[in-house]
Protein backbone atom coordinates (compact mmCIF):
# COMPACT_ATOMS: atom_id res chain seq x y z
CA UNK A 1 0.00 0.00 0.00
CA UNK A 2 1.61 3.30 -0.57
CA UNK A 3 2.09 6.09 1.77
CA UNK A 4 -0.45 8.23 0.56
CA UNK A 5 -2.67 5.83 -1.16
CA UNK A 6 -6.40 5.75 -0.27
CA UNK A 7 -7.54 3.31 2.95
CA UNK A 8 -9.35 0.08 2.52
CA UNK A 9 -12.20 0.00 4.78
CA UNK A 10 -11.55 -2.26 7.47
CA UNK A 11 -14.08 -4.81 6.75
CA UNK A 12 -12.20 -5.20 3.33
CA UNK A 13 -8.52 -5.26 4.91
CA UNK A 14 -10.00 -7.70 7.74
CA UNK A 15 -10.75 -9.76 5.10
CA UNK A 16 -7.24 -9.98 2.95
CA UNK A 17 -6.16 -10.81 6.63
CA UNK A 18 -7.73 -13.28 6.72
CA UNK A 19 -6.44 -15.27 4.18
CA UNK A 20 -2.71 -14.69 5.01
CA UNK A 21 -0.37 -16.59 6.50
CA UNK A 22 -0.03 -16.29 10.48
CA UNK A 23 3.60 -14.93 10.01
CA UNK A 24 2.21 -12.91 6.98
CA UNK A 25 -0.67 -10.93 9.24
CA UNK A 26 2.09 -10.09 11.40
CA UNK A 27 4.90 -8.63 8.95
CA UNK A 28 2.42 -6.30 7.23
CA UNK A 29 1.44 -5.23 9.93
CA UNK A 30 5.09 -4.13 10.66
CA UNK A 31 4.67 -1.89 7.18
CA UNK A 32 1.08 -1.13 7.13
CA UNK A 33 0.44 2.06 7.64
CA UNK A 34 -3.49 1.33 7.89
CA UNK A 35 -2.72 -1.76 9.79
CA UNK A 36 -0.30 0.26 12.46
CA UNK A 37 -3.16 2.09 12.66
CA UNK A 38 -5.90 -0.49 13.61
CA UNK A 39 -3.20 -2.75 14.99
CA UNK A 40 -4.39 -2.15 18.82
CA UNK A 41 -8.50 -2.17 17.67
CA UNK A 42 -8.93 -5.21 20.26
CA UNK A 43 -12.14 -6.17 18.12
CA UNK A 44 -10.60 -5.93 15.16
CA UNK A 45 -7.89 -8.90 16.66
CA UNK A 46 -10.57 -10.33 18.59
CA UNK A 47 -12.49 -10.94 15.60
CA UNK A 48 -9.18 -12.34 13.94
CA UNK A 49 -7.74 -14.47 16.55
CA UNK A 50 -11.57 -16.59 16.97
CA UNK A 51 -11.96 -17.16 12.98
CA UNK A 52 -8.44 -17.72 12.44
CA UNK A 53 -7.21 -20.54 15.55
CA UNK A 54 -11.34 -21.60 14.90
CA UNK A 55 -11.90 -20.66 18.89
CA UNK A 56 -15.10 -21.40 20.01
CA UNK A 57 -16.73 -17.38 21.28
CA UNK A 58 -17.74 -18.08 24.58
CA UNK A 59 -13.51 -19.14 25.43
CA UNK A 60 -12.03 -15.81 27.25
CA UNK A 61 -9.16 -14.50 26.54
CA UNK A 62 -5.85 -16.27 28.41
CA UNK A 63 -5.85 -14.54 32.08
CA UNK A 64 -2.72 -13.21 31.76
CA UNK A 65 -2.71 -11.80 28.60
CA UNK A 66 -2.63 -7.61 27.90
CA UNK A 67 -4.76 -7.79 24.69
CA UNK A 68 -5.83 -9.79 21.57
CA UNK A 69 -3.10 -8.41 19.33
CA UNK A 70 -0.67 -9.97 22.14
CA UNK A 71 -2.12 -13.11 22.08
CA UNK A 72 -2.18 -13.61 18.60
CA UNK A 73 1.58 -12.57 18.42
CA UNK A 74 2.46 -14.75 21.50
CA UNK A 75 0.11 -17.95 19.66
CA UNK A 76 3.03 -17.49 16.87
CA UNK A 77 5.57 -16.31 18.49
CA UNK A 78 6.22 -18.48 21.29
CA UNK A 79 4.74 -22.07 20.02
CA UNK A 80 8.76 -24.33 20.26
CA UNK A 81 7.95 -25.31 16.13
CA UNK A 82 11.75 -24.56 14.93
CA UNK A 83 14.33 -27.27 14.32
CA UNK A 84 17.55 -26.30 15.66
CA UNK A 85 19.62 -29.35 16.10
CA UNK A 86 19.02 -33.01 16.00
CA UNK A 87 20.72 -35.43 18.21
CA UNK A 88 22.42 -38.45 16.83
CA UNK A 89 24.25 -40.73 19.68
CA UNK A 90 22.11 -43.25 20.35
CA UNK A 91 21.93 -46.25 17.89
CA UNK A 92 18.73 -47.57 17.89
CA UNK A 93 15.01 -46.20 19.18
CA UNK A 94 14.62 -43.58 21.65
CA UNK A 95 11.99 -44.29 24.36
CA UNK A 96 12.09 -41.37 26.82
CA UNK A 97 13.03 -38.04 27.64
CA UNK A 98 13.74 -35.92 30.76
CA UNK A 99 14.80 -32.51 32.73
CA UNK A 100 16.23 -31.70 35.52
CA UNK A 101 14.23 -29.47 37.53
CA UNK A 102 17.18 -26.79 36.97
CA UNK A 103 16.43 -27.42 33.01
CA UNK A 104 20.30 -27.45 33.37
CA UNK A 105 20.50 -31.36 32.00
CA UNK A 106 18.52 -33.95 30.66
CA UNK A 107 17.98 -37.82 30.32
CA UNK A 108 17.37 -39.58 27.72
CA UNK A 109 16.52 -43.99 27.43
CA UNK A 110 16.78 -45.94 24.48
CA UNK A 111 16.44 -49.36 22.91
CA UNK A 112 20.19 -49.80 22.55
CA UNK A 113 20.22 -49.94 26.39
CA UNK A 114 21.86 -47.05 27.54
CA UNK A 115 20.96 -44.00 29.06
CA UNK A 116 22.92 -40.49 27.94
CA UNK A 117 22.81 -37.57 30.04
CA UNK A 118 22.95 -34.27 28.05
CA UNK A 119 24.24 -30.81 28.96
CA UNK A 120 21.76 -28.04 28.04
CA UNK A 121 23.09 -25.22 26.48
CA UNK A 122 22.76 -23.34 23.41
CA UNK A 123 24.29 -26.14 21.54
CA UNK A 124 23.29 -28.95 23.00
CA UNK A 125 26.01 -32.06 24.14
CA UNK A 126 26.38 -35.32 25.33
CA UNK A 127 27.80 -35.13 28.77
CA UNK A 128 27.40 -38.84 29.81
CA UNK A 129 26.57 -42.03 28.68
CA UNK A 130 25.69 -45.43 31.04
CA UNK A 131 25.41 -48.73 29.02
CA UNK A 132 23.31 -50.80 31.43
CA UNK A 133 23.71 -54.67 29.83
CA UNK A 134 26.33 -55.16 32.12
CA UNK A 135 23.51 -56.02 34.49
CA UNK A 136 21.38 -57.93 32.22
CA UNK A 137 18.82 -55.17 31.07
CA UNK A 138 17.34 -55.24 27.66
CA UNK A 139 16.66 -51.35 27.20
CA UNK A 140 16.63 -48.37 29.46
CA UNK A 141 12.57 -47.17 28.89
CA UNK A 142 12.40 -44.60 31.43
CA UNK A 143 14.09 -41.77 33.99
CA UNK A 144 13.25 -38.80 36.19
CA UNK A 145 15.41 -36.03 38.03
CA UNK A 146 14.82 -36.25 41.93
CA UNK A 147 13.66 -33.28 43.50
CA UNK A 148 16.96 -31.70 43.92
CA UNK A 149 18.86 -32.63 40.86
CA UNK A 150 21.42 -35.08 42.96
CA UNK A 151 19.93 -38.42 41.52
CA UNK A 152 18.66 -39.96 38.50
CA UNK A 153 16.05 -42.79 38.74
CA UNK A 154 16.35 -45.26 35.42
CA UNK A 155 13.83 -47.95 34.55
CA UNK A 156 14.67 -50.77 32.40
CA UNK A 157 13.57 -54.13 31.11
CA UNK A 158 15.64 -56.61 32.73
CA UNK A 159 16.43 -60.47 31.49
CA UNK A 160 16.12 -62.85 34.60
CA UNK A 161 16.31 -66.58 34.35
CA UNK A 162 14.80 -68.73 31.49
CA UNK A 163 14.44 -65.40 29.60
CA UNK A 164 12.10 -64.19 31.55
CA UNK A 165 11.74 -60.08 31.50
CA UNK A 166 10.62 -58.04 35.13
CA UNK A 167 11.73 -54.17 35.49
CA UNK A 168 14.53 -52.90 37.51
CA UNK A 169 15.27 -50.23 38.64
CA UNK A 170 18.57 -48.27 38.84
CA UNK A 171 19.55 -45.12 40.77
CA UNK A 172 22.79 -42.93 39.56
CA UNK A 173 24.33 -39.88 41.47
CA UNK A 174 24.30 -37.06 39.47
CA UNK A 175 27.65 -36.01 41.01
CA UNK A 176 29.83 -38.55 39.54
CA UNK A 177 27.62 -40.86 37.38
CA UNK A 178 28.20 -44.13 39.70
CA UNK A 179 25.49 -46.65 40.52
CA UNK A 180 23.99 -46.11 43.54
CA UNK A 181 20.85 -49.37 43.78
CA UNK A 182 18.92 -51.44 41.99
CA UNK A 183 15.44 -52.32 42.61
CA UNK A 184 13.71 -54.98 41.19
CA UNK A 185 10.57 -53.93 39.48
CA UNK A 186 7.16 -56.09 38.44
CA UNK A 187 6.09 -55.46 35.77
CA UNK A 188 8.27 -53.61 33.80
CA UNK A 189 6.22 -51.00 32.58
CA UNK A 190 5.29 -49.71 36.25
CA UNK A 191 8.30 -47.51 35.59
CA UNK A 192 8.55 -46.48 39.11
CA UNK A 193 8.96 -42.95 40.48
CA UNK A 194 10.27 -40.52 43.19
CA UNK A 195 7.80 -39.64 46.20
CA UNK A 196 10.51 -37.33 47.49
CA UNK A 197 14.42 -36.18 47.11
CA UNK A 198 15.31 -39.90 48.71
CA UNK A 199 13.08 -42.33 48.29
CA UNK A 200 11.26 -43.84 44.90
CA UNK A 201 8.22 -46.26 44.43
CA UNK A 202 8.47 -49.78 42.72
CA UNK A 203 6.11 -52.05 42.09
CA UNK A 204 5.84 -55.78 42.48
CA UNK A 205 3.27 -59.03 41.02
CA UNK A 206 2.10 -61.66 42.47
CA UNK A 207 -0.05 -64.16 40.78
CA UNK A 208 -2.93 -65.38 42.41
CA UNK A 209 -4.73 -67.24 39.61
CA UNK A 210 -5.02 -67.42 36.06
CA UNK A 211 -6.58 -63.73 35.75
CA UNK A 212 -6.51 -62.58 39.41
CA UNK A 213 -2.58 -61.32 41.09
CA UNK A 214 -1.89 -58.98 43.82
CA UNK A 215 0.09 -55.61 43.15
CA UNK A 216 2.22 -54.45 46.08
CA UNK A 217 3.65 -51.24 46.07
CA UNK A 218 6.74 -50.21 47.83
CA UNK A 219 9.07 -47.72 48.89
CA UNK A 220 12.52 -47.95 48.57
CA UNK A 221 15.78 -46.06 49.84
CA UNK A 222 17.85 -44.84 47.43
CA UNK A 223 21.29 -45.40 49.11
CA UNK A 224 20.60 -48.97 50.07
CA UNK A 225 23.82 -50.06 49.81
CA UNK A 226 25.47 -47.73 52.40
CA UNK A 227 22.58 -47.13 54.79
CA UNK A 228 23.23 -48.84 58.52
CA UNK A 229 21.83 -52.59 58.58
CA UNK A 230 19.77 -51.15 60.99
CA UNK A 231 17.44 -49.06 59.02
CA UNK A 232 15.28 -49.96 56.62
CA UNK A 233 15.70 -48.96 53.11
CA UNK A 234 12.41 -50.60 51.91
CA UNK A 235 8.99 -50.56 53.31
CA UNK A 236 5.52 -52.04 51.61
CA UNK A 237 3.28 -48.66 50.73
CA UNK A 238 0.22 -50.71 49.28
CA UNK A 239 -1.14 -54.11 48.93
CA UNK A 240 -4.17 -53.73 45.99
CA UNK A 241 -6.40 -56.93 44.50
CA UNK A 242 -6.26 -57.13 40.30
CA UNK A 243 -9.17 -58.85 39.16
CA UNK A 244 -9.67 -59.53 35.19
CA UNK A 245 -5.40 -59.88 34.74
CA UNK A 246 -5.65 -56.29 35.42
CA UNK A 247 -1.98 -54.89 37.27
CA UNK A 248 -1.04 -51.52 38.15
CA UNK A 249 1.28 -49.76 35.90
CA UNK A 250 2.36 -46.22 35.58
CA UNK A 251 3.07 -45.07 38.91
CA UNK A 252 3.63 -41.02 39.48
CA UNK A 253 3.18 -39.04 42.60
CA UNK A 254 0.79 -35.76 42.57
CA UNK A 255 1.90 -33.09 45.36
CA UNK A 256 -1.74 -30.98 46.76
CA UNK A 257 -0.03 -28.15 48.12
CA UNK A 258 -0.08 -25.82 45.32
CA UNK A 259 -3.73 -26.93 43.99
CA UNK A 260 -5.16 -23.23 45.35
CA UNK A 261 -2.81 -21.13 43.36
CA UNK A 262 -2.28 -23.25 40.04
CA UNK A 263 -0.03 -21.75 37.46
CA UNK A 264 -2.84 -21.83 34.73
CA UNK A 265 -6.85 -22.03 35.93
CA UNK A 266 -8.23 -24.48 33.25
CA UNK A 267 -12.28 -24.13 34.39
CA UNK A 268 -13.17 -20.83 32.69
CA UNK A 269 -16.58 -22.18 33.52
CA UNK A 270 -18.15 -20.83 36.40
CA UNK A 271 -20.70 -23.27 36.28
CA UNK A 272 -17.69 -26.40 36.71
CA UNK A 273 -16.82 -24.44 39.69
CA UNK A 274 -20.00 -24.45 40.95
CA UNK A 275 -20.39 -28.23 40.78
CA UNK A 276 -17.18 -28.92 42.52
CA UNK A 277 -18.34 -30.30 45.56
CA UNK A 278 -19.57 -33.50 43.66
CA UNK A 279 -18.29 -36.84 45.36
CA UNK A 280 -18.45 -38.85 42.30
CA UNK A 281 -15.71 -41.87 42.68
CA UNK A 282 -16.30 -42.93 39.02
CA UNK A 283 -16.49 -40.85 35.44
CA UNK A 284 -17.36 -42.80 32.29
CA UNK A 285 -15.73 -41.00 29.43
CA UNK A 286 -18.12 -42.95 27.32
CA UNK A 287 -21.44 -41.38 27.54
CA UNK A 288 -22.79 -39.14 24.71
CA UNK A 289 -23.69 -35.72 26.28
CA UNK A 290 -22.16 -33.68 29.11
CA UNK A 291 -25.38 -33.69 31.09
CA UNK A 292 -24.59 -37.54 31.30
CA UNK A 293 -21.35 -37.60 32.21
CA UNK A 294 -21.82 -35.23 35.24
CA UNK A 295 -24.60 -37.91 36.57
CA UNK A 296 -22.62 -40.27 39.44
CA UNK A 297 -21.94 -43.77 38.03
CA UNK A 298 -21.78 -46.53 39.89
CA UNK A 299 -19.50 -49.57 39.50
CA UNK A 300 -17.97 -52.23 41.46
CA UNK A 301 -15.05 -51.35 43.72
CA UNK A 302 -12.61 -53.21 45.71
CA UNK A 303 -12.77 -50.55 48.07
CA UNK A 304 -16.03 -51.60 50.19
CA UNK A 305 -14.86 -53.21 52.86
CA UNK A 306 -18.66 -55.31 53.25
CA UNK A 307 -21.02 -55.29 50.39
CA UNK A 308 -24.35 -56.65 50.67
CA UNK A 309 -25.87 -58.09 47.65
CA UNK A 310 -29.80 -57.50 46.71
CA UNK A 311 -30.89 -59.65 49.37
CA UNK A 312 -28.82 -57.97 52.09
CA UNK A 313 -26.82 -60.99 52.47
CA UNK A 314 -22.86 -60.11 53.75
CA UNK A 315 -19.82 -60.85 51.83
CA UNK A 316 -19.17 -63.35 54.01
CA UNK A 317 -21.63 -65.31 53.36
CA UNK A 318 -22.30 -64.66 49.91
CA UNK A 319 -18.85 -66.38 49.62
CA UNK A 320 -20.13 -69.73 51.82
CA UNK A 321 -23.24 -69.60 49.85
CA UNK A 322 -21.83 -69.54 46.38
CA UNK A 323 -19.43 -72.38 47.11
CA UNK A 324 -22.83 -74.53 48.80
CA UNK A 325 -24.43 -73.32 45.19
CA UNK A 326 -21.28 -75.09 43.15
CA UNK A 327 -21.32 -78.05 45.49
CA UNK A 328 -24.68 -78.26 44.97
CA UNK A 329 -24.61 -77.64 41.51
CA UNK A 330 -27.44 -74.57 41.55
CA UNK A 331 -25.06 -72.12 40.20
CA UNK A 332 -26.20 -70.67 37.00
CA UNK A 333 -25.76 -70.02 34.34
CA UNK A 334 -22.53 -71.75 34.13
CA UNK A 335 -19.59 -70.27 34.38
CA UNK A 336 -16.65 -70.62 32.43
CA UNK A 337 -12.97 -70.91 34.76
CA UNK A 338 -12.15 -67.67 34.30
CA UNK A 339 -15.34 -65.90 35.81
CA UNK A 340 -15.40 -68.50 37.95
CA UNK A 341 -11.74 -67.54 39.39
CA UNK A 342 -13.10 -63.67 39.13
CA UNK A 343 -16.12 -64.32 41.24
CA UNK A 344 -14.32 -65.78 43.67
CA UNK A 345 -12.07 -63.42 43.71
CA UNK A 346 -14.54 -60.47 43.99
CA UNK A 347 -16.75 -62.03 46.97
CA UNK A 348 -13.25 -62.58 48.90
CA UNK A 349 -11.88 -59.06 48.43
CA UNK A 350 -15.43 -57.65 49.53
CA UNK A 351 -14.64 -58.90 52.93
CA UNK A 352 -10.59 -58.64 52.66
CA UNK A 353 -10.06 -54.89 52.27
CA UNK A 354 -9.18 -51.65 54.31
CA UNK A 355 -11.60 -49.12 53.89
CA UNK A 356 -10.52 -45.72 51.66
CA UNK A 357 -8.98 -43.01 53.37
CA UNK A 358 -10.84 -39.39 54.02
CA UNK A 359 -12.84 -38.09 51.18
CA UNK A 360 -10.21 -36.48 48.39
CA UNK A 361 -12.66 -33.67 47.76
CA UNK A 362 -12.78 -32.68 51.40
CA UNK A 363 -11.40 -29.38 52.23
CA UNK A 364 -8.47 -30.50 54.53
CA UNK A 365 -7.11 -33.62 52.43
CA UNK A 366 -4.99 -31.31 50.72
CA UNK A 367 -2.29 -29.35 52.51
CA UNK A 368 -0.04 -32.10 53.32
CA UNK A 369 -1.16 -34.57 50.71
CA UNK A 370 0.58 -36.46 47.79
CA UNK A 371 -1.68 -38.85 45.92
CA UNK A 372 -0.31 -41.67 44.19
CA UNK A 373 -1.50 -41.94 40.32
CA UNK A 374 -1.54 -45.41 38.42
CA UNK A 375 -3.30 -47.48 35.67
CA UNK A 376 -5.43 -50.28 36.40
CA UNK A 377 -8.23 -51.76 35.30
CA UNK A 378 -11.55 -53.71 36.55
CA UNK A 379 -12.53 -55.52 33.13
CA UNK A 380 -9.59 -56.50 30.82
CA UNK A 381 -5.91 -56.57 31.07
CA UNK A 382 -5.34 -53.17 29.34
CA UNK A 383 -5.19 -50.16 31.45
CA UNK A 384 -8.73 -48.49 30.86
CA UNK A 385 -9.16 -46.52 34.52
CA UNK A 386 -6.80 -44.34 36.65
CA UNK A 387 -6.77 -45.08 40.45
CA UNK A 388 -5.91 -43.15 42.85
CA UNK A 389 -4.33 -43.62 46.25
CA UNK A 390 -3.51 -40.92 49.02
CA UNK A 391 -0.42 -41.10 50.62
CA UNK A 392 -0.58 -40.19 54.34
CA UNK A 393 2.94 -38.50 55.82
CA UNK A 394 3.73 -41.35 57.55
CA UNK A 395 3.61 -43.42 54.97
CA UNK A 396 6.50 -40.87 53.35
CA UNK A 397 9.50 -42.84 55.00
CA UNK A 398 10.69 -46.42 55.24
CA UNK A 399 11.03 -45.88 59.20
CA UNK A 400 8.57 -48.87 60.74
CA UNK A 401 7.48 -52.04 59.88
CA UNK A 402 9.00 -53.28 56.73
CA UNK A 403 5.18 -54.64 56.19
CA UNK A 404 3.84 -51.35 57.04
CA UNK A 405 0.95 -50.79 59.63
CA UNK A 406 -0.04 -54.45 61.60
CA UNK A 407 -3.23 -55.06 59.60
CA UNK A 408 -6.45 -57.18 61.15
CA UNK A 409 -7.52 -59.81 58.90
CA UNK A 410 -10.22 -57.95 57.24
CA UNK A 411 -7.78 -55.32 56.20
CA UNK A 412 -5.98 -57.73 54.10
CA UNK A 413 -5.97 -55.21 50.88
CA UNK A 414 -5.92 -51.61 50.45
CA UNK A 415 -8.53 -49.94 48.74
CA UNK A 416 -8.67 -47.40 45.53
CA UNK A 417 -9.38 -43.70 47.65
CA UNK A 418 -10.63 -42.70 43.62
CA UNK A 419 -11.21 -44.28 40.06
CA UNK A 420 -11.25 -42.62 37.22
CA UNK A 421 -13.10 -44.87 33.95
CA UNK A 422 -11.56 -43.82 30.76
CA UNK A 423 -13.47 -46.53 28.39
CA UNK A 424 -10.45 -47.34 26.30
CA UNK A 425 -6.48 -48.15 26.51
CA UNK A 426 -4.32 -45.71 28.53
CA UNK A 427 -1.22 -44.94 26.33
CA UNK A 428 0.01 -41.92 28.08
CA UNK A 429 -0.02 -39.89 30.99
CA UNK A 430 1.85 -36.17 32.26
CA UNK A 431 0.96 -34.15 35.10
CA UNK A 432 0.98 -30.02 34.95
CA UNK A 433 3.77 -28.01 36.18
CA UNK A 434 1.42 -27.19 39.57
CA UNK A 435 0.58 -30.79 39.32
CA UNK A 436 -3.24 -29.55 39.39
CA UNK A 437 -3.96 -30.91 36.50
CA UNK A 438 -3.79 -34.74 34.92
CA UNK A 439 -3.32 -35.22 31.20
CA UNK A 440 -4.19 -38.67 29.87
CA UNK A 441 -3.40 -40.05 26.14
CA UNK A 442 -6.14 -42.63 25.21
CA UNK A 443 -7.48 -44.76 22.67
CA UNK A 444 -11.45 -45.12 22.92
CA UNK A 445 -12.93 -48.07 22.84
CA UNK A 446 -16.34 -48.66 20.71
CA UNK A 447 -19.68 -47.05 22.23
CA UNK A 448 -21.73 -49.45 24.02
CA UNK A 449 -19.07 -52.33 23.48
CA UNK A 450 -19.41 -55.49 26.36
CA UNK A 451 -15.86 -57.47 27.50
CA UNK A 452 -17.01 -61.06 27.68
CA UNK A 453 -13.29 -62.05 27.83
CA UNK A 454 -10.98 -60.10 29.64
CA UNK A 455 -8.06 -61.73 27.84
CA UNK A 456 -9.59 -59.95 24.73
CA UNK A 457 -10.39 -56.19 25.00
CA UNK A 458 -12.51 -54.45 22.37
CA UNK A 459 -10.68 -53.05 19.34
CA UNK A 460 -9.26 -49.37 19.85
CA UNK A 461 -9.24 -46.42 17.69
CA UNK A 462 -6.90 -45.02 15.93
CA UNK A 463 -7.33 -41.61 17.11
CA UNK A 464 -5.48 -40.53 20.14
CA UNK A 465 -8.00 -38.71 22.78
CA UNK A 466 -6.19 -35.94 25.59
CA UNK A 467 -8.47 -35.67 28.17
CA UNK A 468 -7.87 -33.37 31.38
CA UNK A 469 -8.70 -33.88 34.51
CA UNK A 470 -8.65 -31.50 37.53
CA UNK A 471 -7.18 -33.38 40.71
CA UNK A 472 -9.00 -31.05 43.28
CA UNK A 473 -12.48 -31.92 41.73
CA UNK A 474 -11.69 -35.14 40.27
CA UNK A 475 -13.47 -33.84 36.94
CA UNK A 476 -12.53 -33.90 33.41
CA UNK A 477 -12.55 -29.92 32.79
CA UNK A 478 -12.25 -30.18 28.83
CA UNK A 479 -13.38 -31.95 26.11
CA UNK A 480 -10.70 -34.43 24.60
CA UNK A 481 -7.85 -32.53 22.50
CA UNK A 482 -7.33 -34.62 19.28
CA UNK A 483 -4.92 -34.67 16.21
CA UNK A 484 -2.58 -37.36 17.12
CA UNK A 485 -2.96 -41.06 15.84
CA UNK A 486 -1.77 -44.16 16.72
CA UNK A 487 -2.42 -47.68 14.78
CA UNK A 488 -0.75 -50.55 16.82
CA UNK A 489 -3.76 -52.81 18.18
CA UNK A 490 -4.20 -53.54 22.05
CA UNK A 491 -1.60 -56.13 21.99
CA UNK A 492 0.77 -54.46 20.77
CA UNK A 493 0.06 -51.27 22.09
CA UNK A 494 2.77 -49.30 24.01
CA UNK A 495 3.35 -45.50 26.18
CA UNK A 496 3.51 -42.51 23.92
CA UNK A 497 4.77 -40.15 26.99
CA UNK A 498 3.29 -36.53 26.72
CA UNK A 499 4.36 -33.50 28.70
CA UNK A 500 2.97 -30.10 30.15
CA UNK A 501 4.07 -27.12 30.55
CA UNK A 502 2.52 -23.53 32.33
CA UNK A 503 0.81 -22.75 28.65
CA UNK A 504 1.41 -26.05 26.16
CA UNK A 505 1.00 -29.39 25.91
CA UNK A 506 2.41 -31.67 24.05
CA UNK A 507 3.00 -35.21 23.19
CA UNK A 508 4.38 -37.91 20.60
CA UNK A 509 2.48 -40.08 18.13
CA UNK A 510 2.37 -43.04 15.77
CA UNK A 511 1.93 -40.55 12.74
CA UNK A 512 5.66 -39.55 13.08
CA UNK A 513 4.85 -36.36 14.16
CA UNK A 514 4.95 -34.27 18.16
CA UNK A 515 2.19 -32.18 18.64
CA UNK A 516 1.54 -29.02 21.14
CA UNK A 517 -1.41 -27.74 22.03
CA UNK A 518 -2.73 -24.27 24.31
CA UNK A 519 -3.78 -25.28 27.44
CA UNK A 520 -6.29 -22.03 27.44
CA UNK A 521 -7.56 -22.52 24.24
CA UNK A 522 -7.63 -26.41 23.57
CA UNK A 523 -6.42 -26.09 19.69
CA UNK A 524 -3.77 -27.62 18.28
CA UNK A 525 -0.75 -25.06 17.45
CA UNK A 526 2.11 -27.22 15.49
CA UNK A 527 3.02 -30.65 14.26
CA UNK A 528 6.63 -31.60 14.75
CA UNK A 529 8.14 -34.30 12.04
CA UNK A 530 9.89 -37.07 12.43
CA UNK A 531 10.94 -40.05 10.58
CA UNK A 532 9.26 -42.59 12.94
CA UNK A 533 6.85 -43.09 15.66
CA UNK A 534 7.53 -40.13 18.02
CA UNK A 535 7.80 -41.64 21.76
CA UNK A 536 8.54 -38.65 23.96
CA UNK A 537 8.32 -34.98 24.09
CA UNK A 538 9.81 -33.12 26.83
CA UNK A 539 9.84 -29.33 27.84
CA UNK A 540 12.28 -27.50 29.48
CA UNK A 541 10.89 -26.77 33.03
CA UNK A 542 12.50 -23.03 33.16
CA UNK A 543 11.89 -22.36 29.03
CA UNK A 544 8.65 -23.47 27.67
CA UNK A 545 10.00 -21.91 24.56
CA UNK A 546 12.41 -25.38 24.14
CA UNK A 547 10.98 -28.57 22.93
CA UNK A 548 12.87 -32.33 23.03
CA UNK A 549 10.86 -34.54 21.07
CA UNK A 550 12.07 -38.49 20.92
CA UNK A 551 11.22 -41.15 17.93
CA UNK A 552 12.38 -44.46 16.88
CA UNK A 553 14.17 -42.99 13.78
CA UNK A 554 17.14 -43.19 16.90
CA UNK A 555 17.10 -39.18 16.90
CA UNK A 556 16.08 -35.94 19.63
CA UNK A 557 15.52 -33.29 17.82
CA UNK A 558 15.52 -30.05 19.68
CA UNK A 559 12.71 -27.72 18.93
CA UNK A 560 13.25 -23.75 19.84
CA UNK A 561 10.38 -20.99 18.95
CA UNK A 562 10.61 -18.33 16.45
CA UNK A 563 10.97 -15.77 19.09
CA UNK A 564 14.08 -17.33 20.54
CA UNK A 565 15.68 -17.98 17.16
CA UNK A 566 15.72 -14.59 16.38
CA UNK A 567 17.02 -13.90 19.64
CA UNK A 568 19.70 -16.44 19.20
CA UNK A 569 20.62 -15.24 15.60
CA UNK A 570 20.92 -11.28 16.65
CA UNK A 571 23.58 -12.27 19.29
CA UNK A 572 25.69 -13.90 16.60
CA UNK A 573 28.21 -11.66 13.84
CA UNK A 574 26.77 -11.08 10.69
CA UNK A 575 28.87 -11.57 8.15
CA UNK A 576 27.73 -9.28 6.08
CA UNK A 577 28.65 -6.38 7.80
CA UNK A 578 31.92 -8.00 8.77
CA UNK A 579 32.60 -8.13 4.79
CA UNK A 580 31.35 -4.61 4.68
CA UNK A 581 33.85 -2.98 7.01
CA UNK A 582 36.93 -5.07 5.80
CA UNK A 583 36.28 -3.51 2.01
CA UNK A 584 35.81 0.25 3.58
CA UNK A 585 38.87 -0.68 5.06
CA UNK A 586 40.71 -1.47 1.64
CA UNK A 587 39.17 1.23 0.30
CA UNK A 588 40.74 3.55 3.07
Amino acid sequence: MAAGGPLLPDSVLFEIFLYLDHADVLAVGLVCRQWRAVARDEFLWKELFYRYYRVSRDVPRHPAAVSWYDEFQRLYDTIPCIEVQTLKEHNDQVLHLSFSHSGCLFASCSKDCTVKIWSNELDISLQHSSNMRPYNWSYTQFSQFNSDDSLLLVSGVFVGPHNSSSGEIAVISMENFTLLSRVRNKPYDVFGCWLNETNLISGNLHRIGRITSCSVLWLNNAFQGIESENVNVVKRLFKIQNLNASTIRTVMVADCSRYDSPDLLLDYEEQLAASSTSTCPVFDLGSDSEEEESKPKQTPEPAVQELPDDRGVPAEDELQQFFDGIMGRCVRPAMTEAELENKVAELFIRNRTKPPEVNLLSADSNSKTKYLIFTTGCLTYSPHQIGIKRILPHQMTTAGPVLGEERRSDEFFDSLDHVIDIHGHIIGMGLSPDHRYLYVNSRAWPRDCVISDPMQPPPIAEEIDLHVFDLKTMKEVKRALRAHRAYTPNEECFFIFLDVSRDFVASGAEDRHGYIWDRHYNICLAKLQHDNVVNSVAFSPVEQELLLTASDDATIKVWRSPRTVRIQQARKPRPRKLLFSWLMNQKS
